[in-house]
């Protein structure tokens, strides 16, 4: 399948078709979707909103492993067999997530072979994602990691329209996405501001020309 065949593939148009089994459920901010160690009955697909994944060590130090928005999928992992639940999915803004029954998505991906392709392609970009995210994470400064963090945030480079405009925040979940301190993503988020890459003023605008904190050397 060529990209432009992806690209008319609309898999929101077809999991809102009739013949689909799904439900539809909004959530407000903070509500959670699903909680680690929960059962995996379903696949979600996030129509609007943003969606924090994050997991609980026994220690009971929180980490977030990534934030979702909309066109994701959410606990696909229920695909593999994976019994339970391996990150709570938090809302961060009023978000709409349509259900689908795990057995019933498996029969989809079997019979739906255009549903396939987009699928596996989102999972292999998912994947290309947490390699790069894991060199991210070894390589780079926290300066680099949270400008990074936050054009992907901003969808920065994808086809479909980017978000510049992003939902408010917490300052403590950007720090545990980048691995520093709130401190240091304070220090940062009004260095950019300053230079102009961001603003902010209730919501978070990001402008393209963050990027050049990412490729200065």
């Amino acid at each position: 399948m060529t990209a432009q065949q992806q690209r008319a593939f609309d898999v929101q148009a077809f999991l809102d078709s009739a013949g689909v089994a799904r439900r539809i459920k909004a959530y407000r901010p903070r509500d959670v979707i699903f909680s680690q160690g929960d059962a995996c009955e379903t696949v979600n697909y996030i129509q609007k909103g943003s969606v924090k994944l994050s997991v609980l060590s026994k220690t009971g130090k929180e980490a977030v492993v990534a934030m979702l928005g909309p066109g994701d999928f959410l606990g696909e992992g229920a695909l593999a067999g994976q019994p339970l639940r391996m990150a709570t999915a938090t809302a961060m803004a009023k978000t709409t997530v349509l259900l689908i029954d795990t057995q019933h998505m498996i029969h989809l991906l079997h019979d739906q072979p255009d549903l396939s392709d987009r699928f596996i392609a989102y999972m292999l970009a998912r994947n290309s994602r947490v390699e790069a995210d894991l060199v991210d994470q070894l390589f780079n400064s926290s300066e680099k990691r949270l400008a990074r963090t936050l054009l992907l945030l901003a969808r920065y480079g994808k086809e479909d329209k980017p978000h510049r405009v992003l939902p408010k925040i917490p300052q403590e979940t950007l720090a545990e996405m980048v691995g520093t301190t709130r401190s240091r993503v304070n220090f940062f988020m009004n260095k950019f501001r300053k230079l102009g890459f961001i603003e902010y003023n209730g919501e978070l605008r990001i402008n393209d020309s963050l990027i050049s904190v990412v490729l200065h050397d």
